[in-house]
Parts: C-alpha cells; structure tokens; sequence
C-alpha cells in the first residue's frame, strides 16, 4: 500500500477534481427541499429570492410548469472566523438544493389541475416547505377567495395523504398472496402498511407519528409523501400573521416562520445600513428560513482546510461516518479512506490555526467508523 497522502478540498488542485458545482456534495447525496404550496402563494417569488434567479412570477396559477432547481449558500459565521483564523483567502459555504414545484388544487391526487406532476415532484423531495398565503394584496389573485393558512395546508396535507393512501393500497394488494403463504418478511410488510394506512385514515401526518424503525424500513421503498419533514412558511408581514393562526401552530408543534417574501426579494441586494433604514431585520430572514431548512434535512456540518488557503463547509447526514464525509468530499475518498484527522471549529479558532493546535496534541486522529460531529473540521487521508 502507498504512504497515505492528504485529501483536502478542491483548491490548487481544483482541474482534477471538478468545478465546485460538480462537486456539491447536494449531487452527491441529491438532498433537496421541496417548495409546496396552492397557486399564488408565493413560491416562484420566494424561490427568486433564495436563488437571486428570475423565474416566471407572472400573477395567475399554474404559471411554474417545470420545476425550478437552485443551489443556495447556507451563511456560516464558523466559516468567516475559521478563514479569518488561518488567513484563508478563499471561503465556500455549505448548501441547500431548493426545488420550485408547480401550483396544486384540490383533486390533485386524481390528476386535476396539474396534479400528477406536482405529486411527482413532492415525492422526489426529502422535505417540504409549505408557503401559506397570508398576505393581503388584492393584485394578487387567490383562487381560494379567502386567507386562510390553516385551510391552505389541510388541502396539501389532504391531496398528500390521498395519493399515500393509493399508493398503500397498491402495495397491500403485491404483498397480500405473499403474507398469506406465511413468508415471514411479507407478513412484517403488511402490518407496517396496514398501521400506516389506518393512521392516514384517522387524518394523521405519517412524519409526525412515533414510527419503530422497523416499520419504516417498510414504508421507505414507498416514498410516501406524508413521510417527509415539514417547515411552514406564513408568507406576509407579522401583523398580517393574526396571533391565533401562530397558536394554533405553537399548540401542534408545527415549526414555522413567518416572512414576507415580496419584501425580502425587493431587499435581496440591500447592505446592513439600507435595511434598517428601510425597518427590516440586519440579517435577511431568508437567511434564517435557508439554516432551517438546512436542518430540516438533517444536515451537519463539518469543514475542511486547503493547505489554510481555503476553508470550505460541507453538508453531511448526521450521524454519518468519518469515511462518508470523505466520500462527500469526492467520490474516491470514501473507498480509499484511511484515517482522519479531527479539531472541533471553536478549539482551532481559539488556538490560532492547526499548527499551533498540532503542538498542543490538540488534533485527533479518527478512523473510518468515527461518527462526525457538527463543527469538526477534517483533513481526510487516504491511499493514494
């Protein structure tokens, strides 16, 4: 075996390893979040601003056909004080893949509207984020001739759990033949579709139950809508947001936020000074909604140096291994992984940069089965 050589992110060497879009760990691991809602919500114009891309926000429904795709930096204080800290010139947050999906209406589950592709799409999604309309802007048309967040999210829930019902029942007839002739996996499958379906009938979300493992194992393969993470999105000023909508989320648990899309996508190009001029918040409330989302998908992150040139943010699934980061950082590192070694963020800031932390025995050295802790930063060594 050759001595192992040093497998940091793409600086120098940037030609051979691939352009950093190429290398986004987010095609790696092709995690995104889904942007969900009934038409004229908001989205395409929330998907404007998080993107800073034009898209087709013209004032009627089913105006976003094709689902629209973006990558978005996710703002990283540890990532300004690590650069700042080893005197990195170059700095690359981490991301989040947000996809724009078209429009639904009520019988999407049966193909109204544009109903089939928007099913299509949530169900290529690994999370959600449901813009509610609360806005009032009598410019904007609203073909449910009322505001009312709460209704806006049973007619998603409901077309959701709908199209999982169907998808449940479909499954139930495959393994039915099986379950009866007594094979044992078979069985296990039924009961954990059976459970699944009753809870749909009873109104109930599948991600907000207390589903044993086992059971979801068997439910995975299915990509059940109702499966995936939520975050809410009140689209409209606080006072537009009436204090018994938010206690109605607060009693159920429902994480949400509220942010007036319009008037964030207008300041997406304002500096600190102009946005408190303007009463706005210093720090963009879109910034906030990305590192929710972020977290949504049950992301961490860990860092890795460039010979101190570069300090660059890397998404990983928690609860990944020492060898999965590597295989995030580029695709052979994972195969070739060897060791790593390991400083938290904070314990390098405060020593001063790697060197000093090397003197003081400060720097670990972990091996593949090591579990990566948010902050850690990472120099991955592999047989090269």
């Amino acid at each position: 075996m050759r001595s192992p050589s040093t497998a940091l992110c793409p600086g120098d060497n940037s030609d051979q390893l691939g352009t950093v879009k190429e290398l986004s760990p987010l095609f790696y691991m092709s995690l995104s979040i889904g942007i969900a809602g009934l038409p004229n919500v908001g989205k395409s114009t929330l998907f404007k601003a998080l993107t800073k891309n034009p898209v087709d926000c013209s004032n009627y429904p089913f105006c976003t056909i094709e689902p629209n795709v973006g990558i978005v930096e996710v703002q990283d204080e540890r990532v300004d004080k690590l650069a700042e800290t080893t005197g990195a010139s170059r700095k690359i947050y981490s991301a989040v893949k947000f996809v724009d999906i078209a429009g639904l209406v009520e019988g999407a589950h049966q193909g109204e509207g544009l109903g089939n592709q928007f099913l299509a799409h949530v169900r290529e999604a690994d999370a959600l984020l449901y813009v509610l309309r609360v806005f009032k802007n009598e410019k904007v048309v609203n073909p449910q001739n009322e505001i009312n967040a709460i209704k806006e999210k049973e007619v998603l829930d409901a077309e959701m759990a709908l199209k999982d019902l169907s998808t449940l029942e479909k499954r139930l007839n495959d393994v039915e033949r099986e379950a009866r002739q007594g094979i044992k996996e078979a069985q296990k499958e039924m009961a954990a579709l059976t459970k699944a379906r009753a809870l749909l009938q009873e109104n109930r979300l599948l991600f907000e139950q207390n589903i044993p493992e086992e059971e979801g194992k068997a439910l995975k393969n299915l990509h059940l809508l109702t499966l995936k993470p939520r975050l809410y999105l009140l689209n409209g000023s606080e006072n537009e947001a009436p204090n018994e909508l938010k206690e109605v989320f607060q009693k159920n648990r429902w994480p949400f936020v509220i942010i007036d899309v319009l008037t964030e996508e207008q300041a997406i190009d304002f500096i600190p000074e102009e946005r408190r001029e303007y009463g706005l918040t210093e720090k963009s409330a879109l910034d906030i909604l990305i590192t929710r989302s972020y977290g949504l998908l049950n992301l961490i992150t860990f860092f890795t140096l460039a010979n101190e040139n570069e300090v660059r943010a890397w998404p990983l699934l928690k609860g990944s291994k020492a060898s999965k980061a590597g295989g995030v950082v580029h695709s052979d590192f994972e195969e070739k992984f060897i060791k790593a070694e390991v400083i938290n963020w904070q314990t390098l800031v405060e020593e001063g940069g790697l060197n000093k932390a090397r003197e003081k025995g400060l720097i670990r050295t972990e091996g593949k089965d090591y579990t990566v802790k948010d902050g850690d930063v990472i120099t991955i060594k592999i047989a090269g």
